[in-house]
């Protein structure tokens, strides 16, 4: 099975990791892990005052810094993982690759915002499954 986990380095993050470590049919040699996070875009007024190869560096550690515990995960599991970081909207960046990717699952965590709240702020678990094709699981 191909899986698909978004991190954002958040306690959401760590609750999901530690939710499929404790389910064995979502962890195991048998599974394609790829890890994205995604680095919103700096906003283009400011872009325009960088260098490309500071902007770079910066989106780079930015994702880094979240990759960098989930590695740790990975390799205490004993488990391969391709690590994709991207720049950008990052409910409509995981959707487009969950589904470009043609990925069996798609493994992130939520915040749990009621309907009202996620009207208000936006949520990227409500972005990614209303434009999402593959299966999502949402763990809170």
């Amino acid at each position: 099975m191909k899986i698909l986990v978004a991190v954002d380095g958040s306690t959401y993050t760590k609750r999901m990791l530690a939710y499929l470590a404790a389910h064995d049919e979502w962890m195991g040699n048998q599974h394609e892990y790829t890890v994205i996070n995604v680095v919103a875009a700096v906003p283009p007024r400011a872009a325009a005052a960088l260098d490309k190869e500071a902007l770079d560096s910066y989106y780079q550690d930015e994702a880094e810094r979240v990759f960098e515990p989930v590695r740790a995960f990975f390799a205490q599991q004993g488990l391969n993982a391709r690590f994709e970081p991207r720049v950008g909207h990052a409910g409509e960046v995981i959707a487009k690759l969950a589904d470009d990717g043609r990925y069996d699952l798609l493994a992130m965590g939520s915040h749990g915002h009621s309907t009202l709240g996620s009207l208000v702020m936006g949520s990227v678990a409500s972005k990614v499954l209303g434009h999402c094709q593959a299966p999502v699981l949402l763990i809170r």
